[in-house]
């Protein structure tokens, strides 16, 4: 039965000599290097055909090993690497049913070539080249037989369509067992490509430390890696080098590829959508870049060498989609005896179904195999989950017997999702069974896993059954959304997204607190930036009640809690409490009513605070800068109507004053009333500098791997500049001009990135040492330590239940308050500054809620696209430096 290896052998390298290959944690292997390697392996596996089953890690002796099997005609069987359950079950199952002649197994040291047996097992069909596992989880183990043409050609077309050039570098995010996986290999090889070989997750900080080391030009991934990415707000590490991120392996959501697409056409990236399956060796069809907006949703057309069509009944449009071409599988191989078999495939039905649009492109709607008999009705079960996902049901489906099952990531959606699915299908809402769940489950490639939905409803029914209870979902993931949507108007907030990334402020900060602290209690210093799924694990953290007994206690504890005395003293948060103070000092002090001055250089600080918590989050690079200029707008825009509308009426104010310019046209030095809004200035043309310095983007990816030293780093240099310039105090308008104040603001951004006790020790001896003496006035120096060290160590303050409207409706409307108190107070200020007081604040609080009124009554005029570009222009109003 043994045979010799026949002619023509598969050669993938393409790459010169010198070119780099591979690269490792530890060495760059070239091309010469890799054909040295492979050509003694080659010997090792000698020259009587055999199968060679490969386990396939991401190591350059794995690889070598099935290079030099393919150049040697030995048919490969890839399996999946690791020590887990189901990798080991799959290859013990394959290996029985297919018995290999050599197995090659391990990594590093432990890498090893076993040879079975001397010759082979097996006959082999002359142009068989590799056997790819494509039901391995079923059970029932499937091999796709490819040829060397199938193999070959689909890497050509794939470099073709893809531009890939020697310079090009790729990184094995995906398992090369996988045939998605393996063609980012082969088609880079067949380019003489390289490759950054690790075992490292998209989600781990380290593989993009590694990323921008090697300096890769692509990104490979399915829908999963692509949720990942924004999940943890990964795309803004995306190296500069990066050329193209290609998807495939499962259809990626329209609204994420126009995504990925708009930032790729920002950041200077092509987006490739592609399609596939196994049985085409890897790419049937692919979405070239420049229309990947355009035609979100398609799979585009067919690869280069390769041919689409429909198979549809007449008067349709849908049928099931077929591809032709030489990257075709030879056929299955159920048995040890299909290796000998020659083509038995000659066009792949792909049991999708699909439409051939107008423009040219194609478009999947469904699978054959997802059409399930129910009540005598075939039921097309994408068709259900797509329709409920339009609807606003995050949805998967299933089935098991004549049950619809329906999964839904909301526990508040369980009976609308069953009542819609019913309606749709026109079945008995009882033969529908609907399941909340967390996270739905992908496989090891990041496809929907389907049978681990069914699975997980047998475990539920099971447990549901052994208990006898259904006990309710108590703070959940979508509650906490729901409060984001809310309050930042932001509809398409899911549970993934975080109140920073959402584009949070700190007036929404402080309605958003009160309300998570009444579902979660205490909150952590950086829940900002923990996504509504992390803060609803916090609900989680004791056990639930095992009976209905403990239930009941549970339920009267919650009803109960918050009576006592310190029930009438709720926590508010820091910042919040000391702008809506620090306002009504500063209008009283004007007054006259009292002397305390220092409420605006601390609100700075507290400006600083709030803006390293939301504008200046770990949120992709663009939505920071873009971020930095809205909260300018915020400021200025309401600032110049006012000022302006002041300058006509009473001829008070200038242009300079009006444009807040004031900084940069010449004056004596002295005060007079045109510096009246300096503190505004200073906050816009700060957060205008800070905007143009993140448009730098190595300054942009500094400051977001190293947080806490750069923020230090400009604080110091801020401090250095203020006494060089000054001195220890300043006088006249140098305690307001831009450039002498920075220090201020950056130390409330140092303060918010102090993370443990030492920093925020290290951070309040800078606070004293810095304000000591800038006024000359101990009592102001102090308003403003003291207030500084409460925002370093005082995450919440309680205060009466009865004042927290107050402090909540003060802290939100200062901005307007600051300025219109400059012409309210004045007329009460000798006869009664109490009055002229109280009477500031009122207007100041009418004129933020007139604001706010007219920018909702515009918003609401606005198409409703047009909106979701301009949401909330009311809350813009209502900036994070709005009380400065």
């Amino acid at each position: 039965m043994f045979q010799t290896i026949p002619a023509p052998r598969l050669r993938l390298l393409s790459g010169a000599d010198e070119d780099v290959a591979f690269v490792t944690d530890s060495e760059t292997v070239s091309y010469a290097q890799v054909a040295r390697l492979a050509a003694a392996r080659r010997h090792e596996l000698g020259s009587v055909r055999r199968l060679v089953m490969l386990e396939a890690t991401n190591a350059v002796e794995s690889i070598v090993t099935y290079l030099a099997a393919l150049e040697g005609g030995h048919p490969v069987l890839l399996v999946p690497p690791g020590d887990d359950e189901a990798s080991r079950t799959l290859r013990a199952s394959l290996a029985d049913r297919f018995n290999p002649d050599v197995l090659f197994a391990g990594s590093g040291g432990d890498a090893a070539l076993r040879e079975i047996r001397p010759g082979s097992a097996h006959s082999f069909a002359d142009d068989l080249a590799l056997l790819v596992s494509t039901s391995g989880s079923t059970g029932t183990p499937k091999l796709v037989r490819l040829s060397r043409q199938n193999v070959l050609s689909n890497a050509h077309a794939i470099a073709s369509y893809l531009r890939l050039t020697p310079a090009d570098r790729a990184v094995t995010t995906l398992p090369w067992h996988y045939c998605y996986g393996l063609s980012v290999l082969n088609s880079h090889l067949v380019a003489g490509a390289s490759v950054v070989l690790t075992e490292r997750s998209v989600a781990d900080a380290a593989f993009w430390d590694e990323a921008a080391t090697h300096r890769i030009t692509s990104l490979a991934g399915v829908p999963y890696t692509f949720e990942l990415l924004e999940a943890g707000q990964f795309t803004d590490r995306l190296p500069a080098s990066i050329r193209y991120l290609t998807q495939a392996g499962g259809r990626l959501a329209p609204d994420a590829v126009r995504r990925f697409a708009r930032l790729g056409e920002r950041r200077g990236f092509q987006f490739f959508v592609m399609y596939g399956q196994t049985e085409a060796t890897a790419r049937m069809a692919y979405v070239p870049a420049e229309f990947a907006s355009h035609f979100a949703g398609t799979i585009g057309r067919a690869i280069p060498g390769g041919r689409l069509r429909i198979d549809a009944a007449p008067g349709t449009d849908v049928g099931e989609l077929v591809y032709q071409g030489p990257n075709v599988m030879l056929g299955y191989a159920e048995t040890p005896a299909d290796f000998a078999l020659g083509r038995t495939v000659h066009e792949l039905r792909t049991g999708d179904l699909a439409r051939h649009r107008d423009d040219g492109m194609f478009e999947v709607v469904g699978r054959l195999n997802r059409f399930v008999k129910v009540y005598g009705l075939r039921v097309d079960l994408d068709s259900v989950q797509r329709t409920l996902n339009q609807e606003g049901f995050e949805a998967r489906t299933a089935s098991t017997g004549e049950d619809v099952l329906v999964f839904v990531r909301a526990a508040r959606f369980v009976d609308r999702a069953r009542t819609r699915a019913a309606a749709l299908l026109g079945i008995p809402a009882h033969a529908i069974r609907v399941y909340s769940i967390s996270e739905f489950p992908h496989t090891v490639t990041g496809k929907p896993d389907f049978a681990a939905l069914v699975r997980y409803a047998e475990m539920i029914d099971a447990q549901k059954a052994s208990i006898g209870v259904n006990d309710g979902p108590g703070t959940t993931a979508d509650m906490i959304r729901d409060l984001f949507i809310a309050f930042l108007e932001r509809p398409d907030a899911t549970i993934n997204d975080s109140f920073a990334g959402l584009g949070g402020d700190s007036l929404s900060y402080v309605e958003v607190t009160l309300r998570l602290e009444d579902l979660l209690g205490a909150l952590p210093r950086n829940w900002p930036i923990q996504s509504a799924q992390t803060l609803a694990s916090l609900a989680e953290g004791s056990s639930p009640p095992t009976d209905r007994t403990a239930a009941g206690e549970s339920e009267k504890r919650k009803a109960t809690a918050g009576r006592g005395w310190w029930g009438r003293f709720p926590r508010v948060e820091t910042p919040a409490v000391l702008r809506a103070v620090a306002i009504v000092l500063i209008v009283a002090t004007h007054a006259d009513l009292i002397t305390l001055k220092g409420g605006a250089h601390l609100l700075l600080a507290v400006a600083g605070y709030n803006l390293a918590r939301f504008q200046l989050a770990n949120v992709a690079g663009a939505t920071r800068v873009r971020r930095l200029f809205t909260s300018a707008a915020q400021i200025a825009v309401p600032a110049a109507l006012w000022i302006g509308a002041v300058a006509v009426f009473t001829g008070k104010y200038t242009w300079t004053t009006t444009l807040l310019v004031n900084n940069i046209v010449p004056g004596d030095g002295g005060w007079n009333e045109q510096w009246q809004f300096w503190f505004l200035e200073a906050a816009v043309w700060t957060i205008l500098g800070l905007a143009a310095l993140f448009l730098i983007r190595p300054i942009d990816r500094l400051e977001r791997r190293h947080p806490w030293m750069f923020s230090v780093a400009l604080f110091v240099a801020a401090v250095t500049l203020r006494f060089a310039l000054v001195g220890i105090e300043a006088e006249g308008v140098e305690r307001y001009a831009v450039i002498t104040v920075l220090w201020s603001l950056v130390l409330g951004w140092v303060i918010a990135r102090a993370d443990s006790r030492g920093k925020r020790l290290a951070v309040s001896v800078a606070a004293i040492v810095a304000t000591a003496g800038f006024f000359g006035d101990p009592a102001r120096e102090a308003v403003v330590v003291g207030g500084i060290l409460l925002l370093i160590w005082v995450q919440q303050l309680r205060i009466h239940r009865a004042l927290v409207p107050a402090v909540r409706l003060l802290a939100s409307a200062s901005l307007f308050i600051y300025l219109t108190h400059w012409v309210v107070y004045p007329a009460w200020e000798t006869s009664a500054p109490w009055f002229g007081t109280v009477l500031s604040l009122a207007i100041g609080v009418a004129a933020w809620y007139l604001y706010r009124l007219g920018g909702r009554a515009l918003n609401h005029s606005v198409p409703t696209g047009i909106r979701g570009q301009k949401f909330a222009l009311s809350r813009r109003a209502e900036s994070p430096h709005a009380t400065d």
